[in-house]
């Protein structure tokens, strides 16, 4: 009994997406158009997972009673929702086109002819997507397929197939018609540093269409059942991924998400957007469309659009960072992706230093902490899981908010003080997963005594204040002249203690042999930089 369609149509999605999944890294270090920010093998196999993801939920039902139309259309959406980064939003429309098309020909089977219009209306909707494309990315080789097929399907003595052909001879004049695709794929992948000169300059080929070639292969290699041969591209080192034609790294933020409303309007959507940034795309139809673009303001983008509906799947990647990591991975620095990242919010040049040391990625500043931040800071993490360590209420608000709108696992605790920060991130073990690391800094943190000595007068006045005062939790301790207030802070907490940790504000009114002589003499005492506002000294008992 011959395997159902909806079964082989999964069966060549995954070969598609098991070929992009072995070059993925590749793919990932060509990526230097239009941002050399090194994602494009993650976006588009993020993309293709949406598809495998929404076949497999289809894979009970009968293709005869369900009907062809829903299942394309169901897979357009998935792809539509699924969609990161240009490449994947590209991708996306590539996959709708081709899906639209299908949809269009009921009771047609799937042939060579039928290929041929589907990789052509799959150009049409790639091209119509992007307000100014570029040649020789991944478009150029759309096209080139749908025009090589075109071409090959004219000079066919029979294009179309009888609904009773076996499964066996549709696969093999199918995986024909492909491999015709995958040899002008393969043309135009390799010709696309002719057609844009930042590509030239770098010395790669466009990643975004090195990326689609590999999808077809895998997708001819599934239907061959056997293996099949594909060029590999070496990236680049050369500096040459700095050029001035990436005009989009002045923006910071890779923002993407979806809208779903009642009449929503794309076209109009995007216009308001490049407001705001560029690389904008907005795809979809009147009742669900998906965002990407980049600006240094996600939550203006995000308010925008939620003005017109519901926003949701929202995921911001730092571009800035992720430029520095493709350099690190290009020039065979970079280390394997860990477990477990964290996430750490600070404020204090010396103590984002000293968390960064400790394996956290900071976000610092003594401004308040947007989701947005601790997204692209989740992202820049490169682990599977997050654990998010706030050091104030507000900014442990927005780590919730990230945590929830994150879509990889993420923890996020309760406000810890700096200095608790700074002796629990001790315990984090990036190869214990997230949820077994939250518990381990969490314990450590309660274990640590802590408080703090601060001007009288705060903020501007704190310079000139000769008062100080001394707190531990919400309670004054001492009040005084600030060597007064030092001596009696650390005397309360030197009670069973065996090592006294002092972070250093950037006004603190005492030298370092000043400090020490406040500090009892009988503990261990490290005094660090913390570079912190508000408090002159932070202290840490354990």
């Amino acid at each position: 009994m011959s395997e159902p369609i909806l079964v082989r149509f999964r069966r060549v999605v995954a070969g598609a997406l098991a070929e992009l999944e072995r070059r993925r890294a590749e793919v990932n270090d060509l990526n230097v158009f239009p941002v050399p920010d090194g994602d494009t093998g993650d976006n588009m196999s993020l993309t293709l997972r949406a598809v495998l993801a929404e076949l497999d939920r289809l894979a009970d039902a009968d293709l005869d009673q369900v009907g062809r139309e829903e299942v394309v259309a169901a897979v357009a959406r998935a792809a539509l929702l699924g969609a990161r980064g240009n490449s994947g939003v590209i991708l996306s429309q590539i996959v709708r086109g081709a899906a639209e098309e299908l949809a269009s020909r009921r009771g047609q089977p799937i042939d060579p002819a039928l290929i041929s219009a589907a990789l052509a209306r799959a150009a049409d909707a790639a091209y119509s997507s992007v307000r100014e494309p570029a040649e020789g990315t991944m478009l150029t080789v759309v096209r080139a397929m749908a025009t090589a097929v075109a071409h090959e399907v004219a000079r066919m003595p029979a294009s179309r197939l009888d609904r009773g052909v076996a499964a066996a001879e549709q696969d093999r004049l199918l995986a024909d018609v492909l491999e015709t695709a995958l040899d002008a794929a393969r043309r135009a992948v390799a010709d696309s540093p002719s057609q844009l000169a930042v590509l030239r300059e770098a010395g790669v080929v466009d990643a975004g269409a090195y990326g689609l070639c590999a999808l077809l292969a895998g997708a001819v290699a599934a239907l061959r059942g056997a293996p099949v041969e594909l060029e590999h591209h070496a990236p680049s080192s050369r500096p040459a991924i700095h050029s001035p034609a990436h005009t989009s790294t002045r923006y910071r933020y890779c923002t993407n998400f979806a809208v779903s409303g009642r009449d929503l309007n794309p076209n109009q959507l995007r216009l308001r957007l490049e407001q705001l940034g560029d690389s904008v795309l907005v795809v979809g139809d009147a009742r669900t469309v998906r965002v990407h673009l980049h600006t240094n303001d996600p939550e203006a983008a995000v308010a925008l659009c939620g003005e017109e509906g519901e926003v949701s799947r929202l995921d911001v990647a730092d571009m800035w960072q992720q430029v520095e990591e493709r350099r690190a991975r290009v020039e065979g620095t970079v280390r394997q992706r860990p477990r477990c990242g964290v996430v750490a919010v600070a404020s204090g040049s010396g103590l984002e230093r000293l968390l960064e040391e400790l394996g956290a990625v900071v976000v610092g500043g003594d401004g308040p902490v947007r989701a947005h931040e601790l997204l692209a800071a989740i992202n820049a993490t490169g682990a599977e899981t997050v654990v998010i360590v706030p050091t104030d209420e507000a900014a442990a608000g927005a780590a919730r908010d990230a945590a929830e709108l994150a879509e990889r696992p993420v923890v996020a605790l309760d406000a810890l003080a700096p200095q608790q920060l700074l002796a629990a991130l001790v315990e984090f073990d990036d190869a214990r997963p997230a949820d077994d690391n939250a518990a381990r800094i969490r314990a450590r943190a309660e274990a640590v005594a802590h408080g703090g000595v601060r001007p009288v007068a705060v903020g501007d006045n704190a310079a000139s204040s000769e008062e100080a005062v001394a707190v531990v939790g919400d309670d004054e301790v001492a009040r005084g002249r600030p060597r007064e207030a030092l001596a009696a802070l650390a005397d309360q907490l030197a009670a069973g203690a065996e090592l006294l940790t002092v972070l250093v504000g950037r006004d603190a009114p005492l030298g370092e042999d000043e400090l020490r002589e406040c500090l009892p003499q009988h503990l261990e005492v490290e005094v660090l930089p913390g570079g912190q506002r508000d408090w002159w000294w932070l202290l840490a008992a354990e």
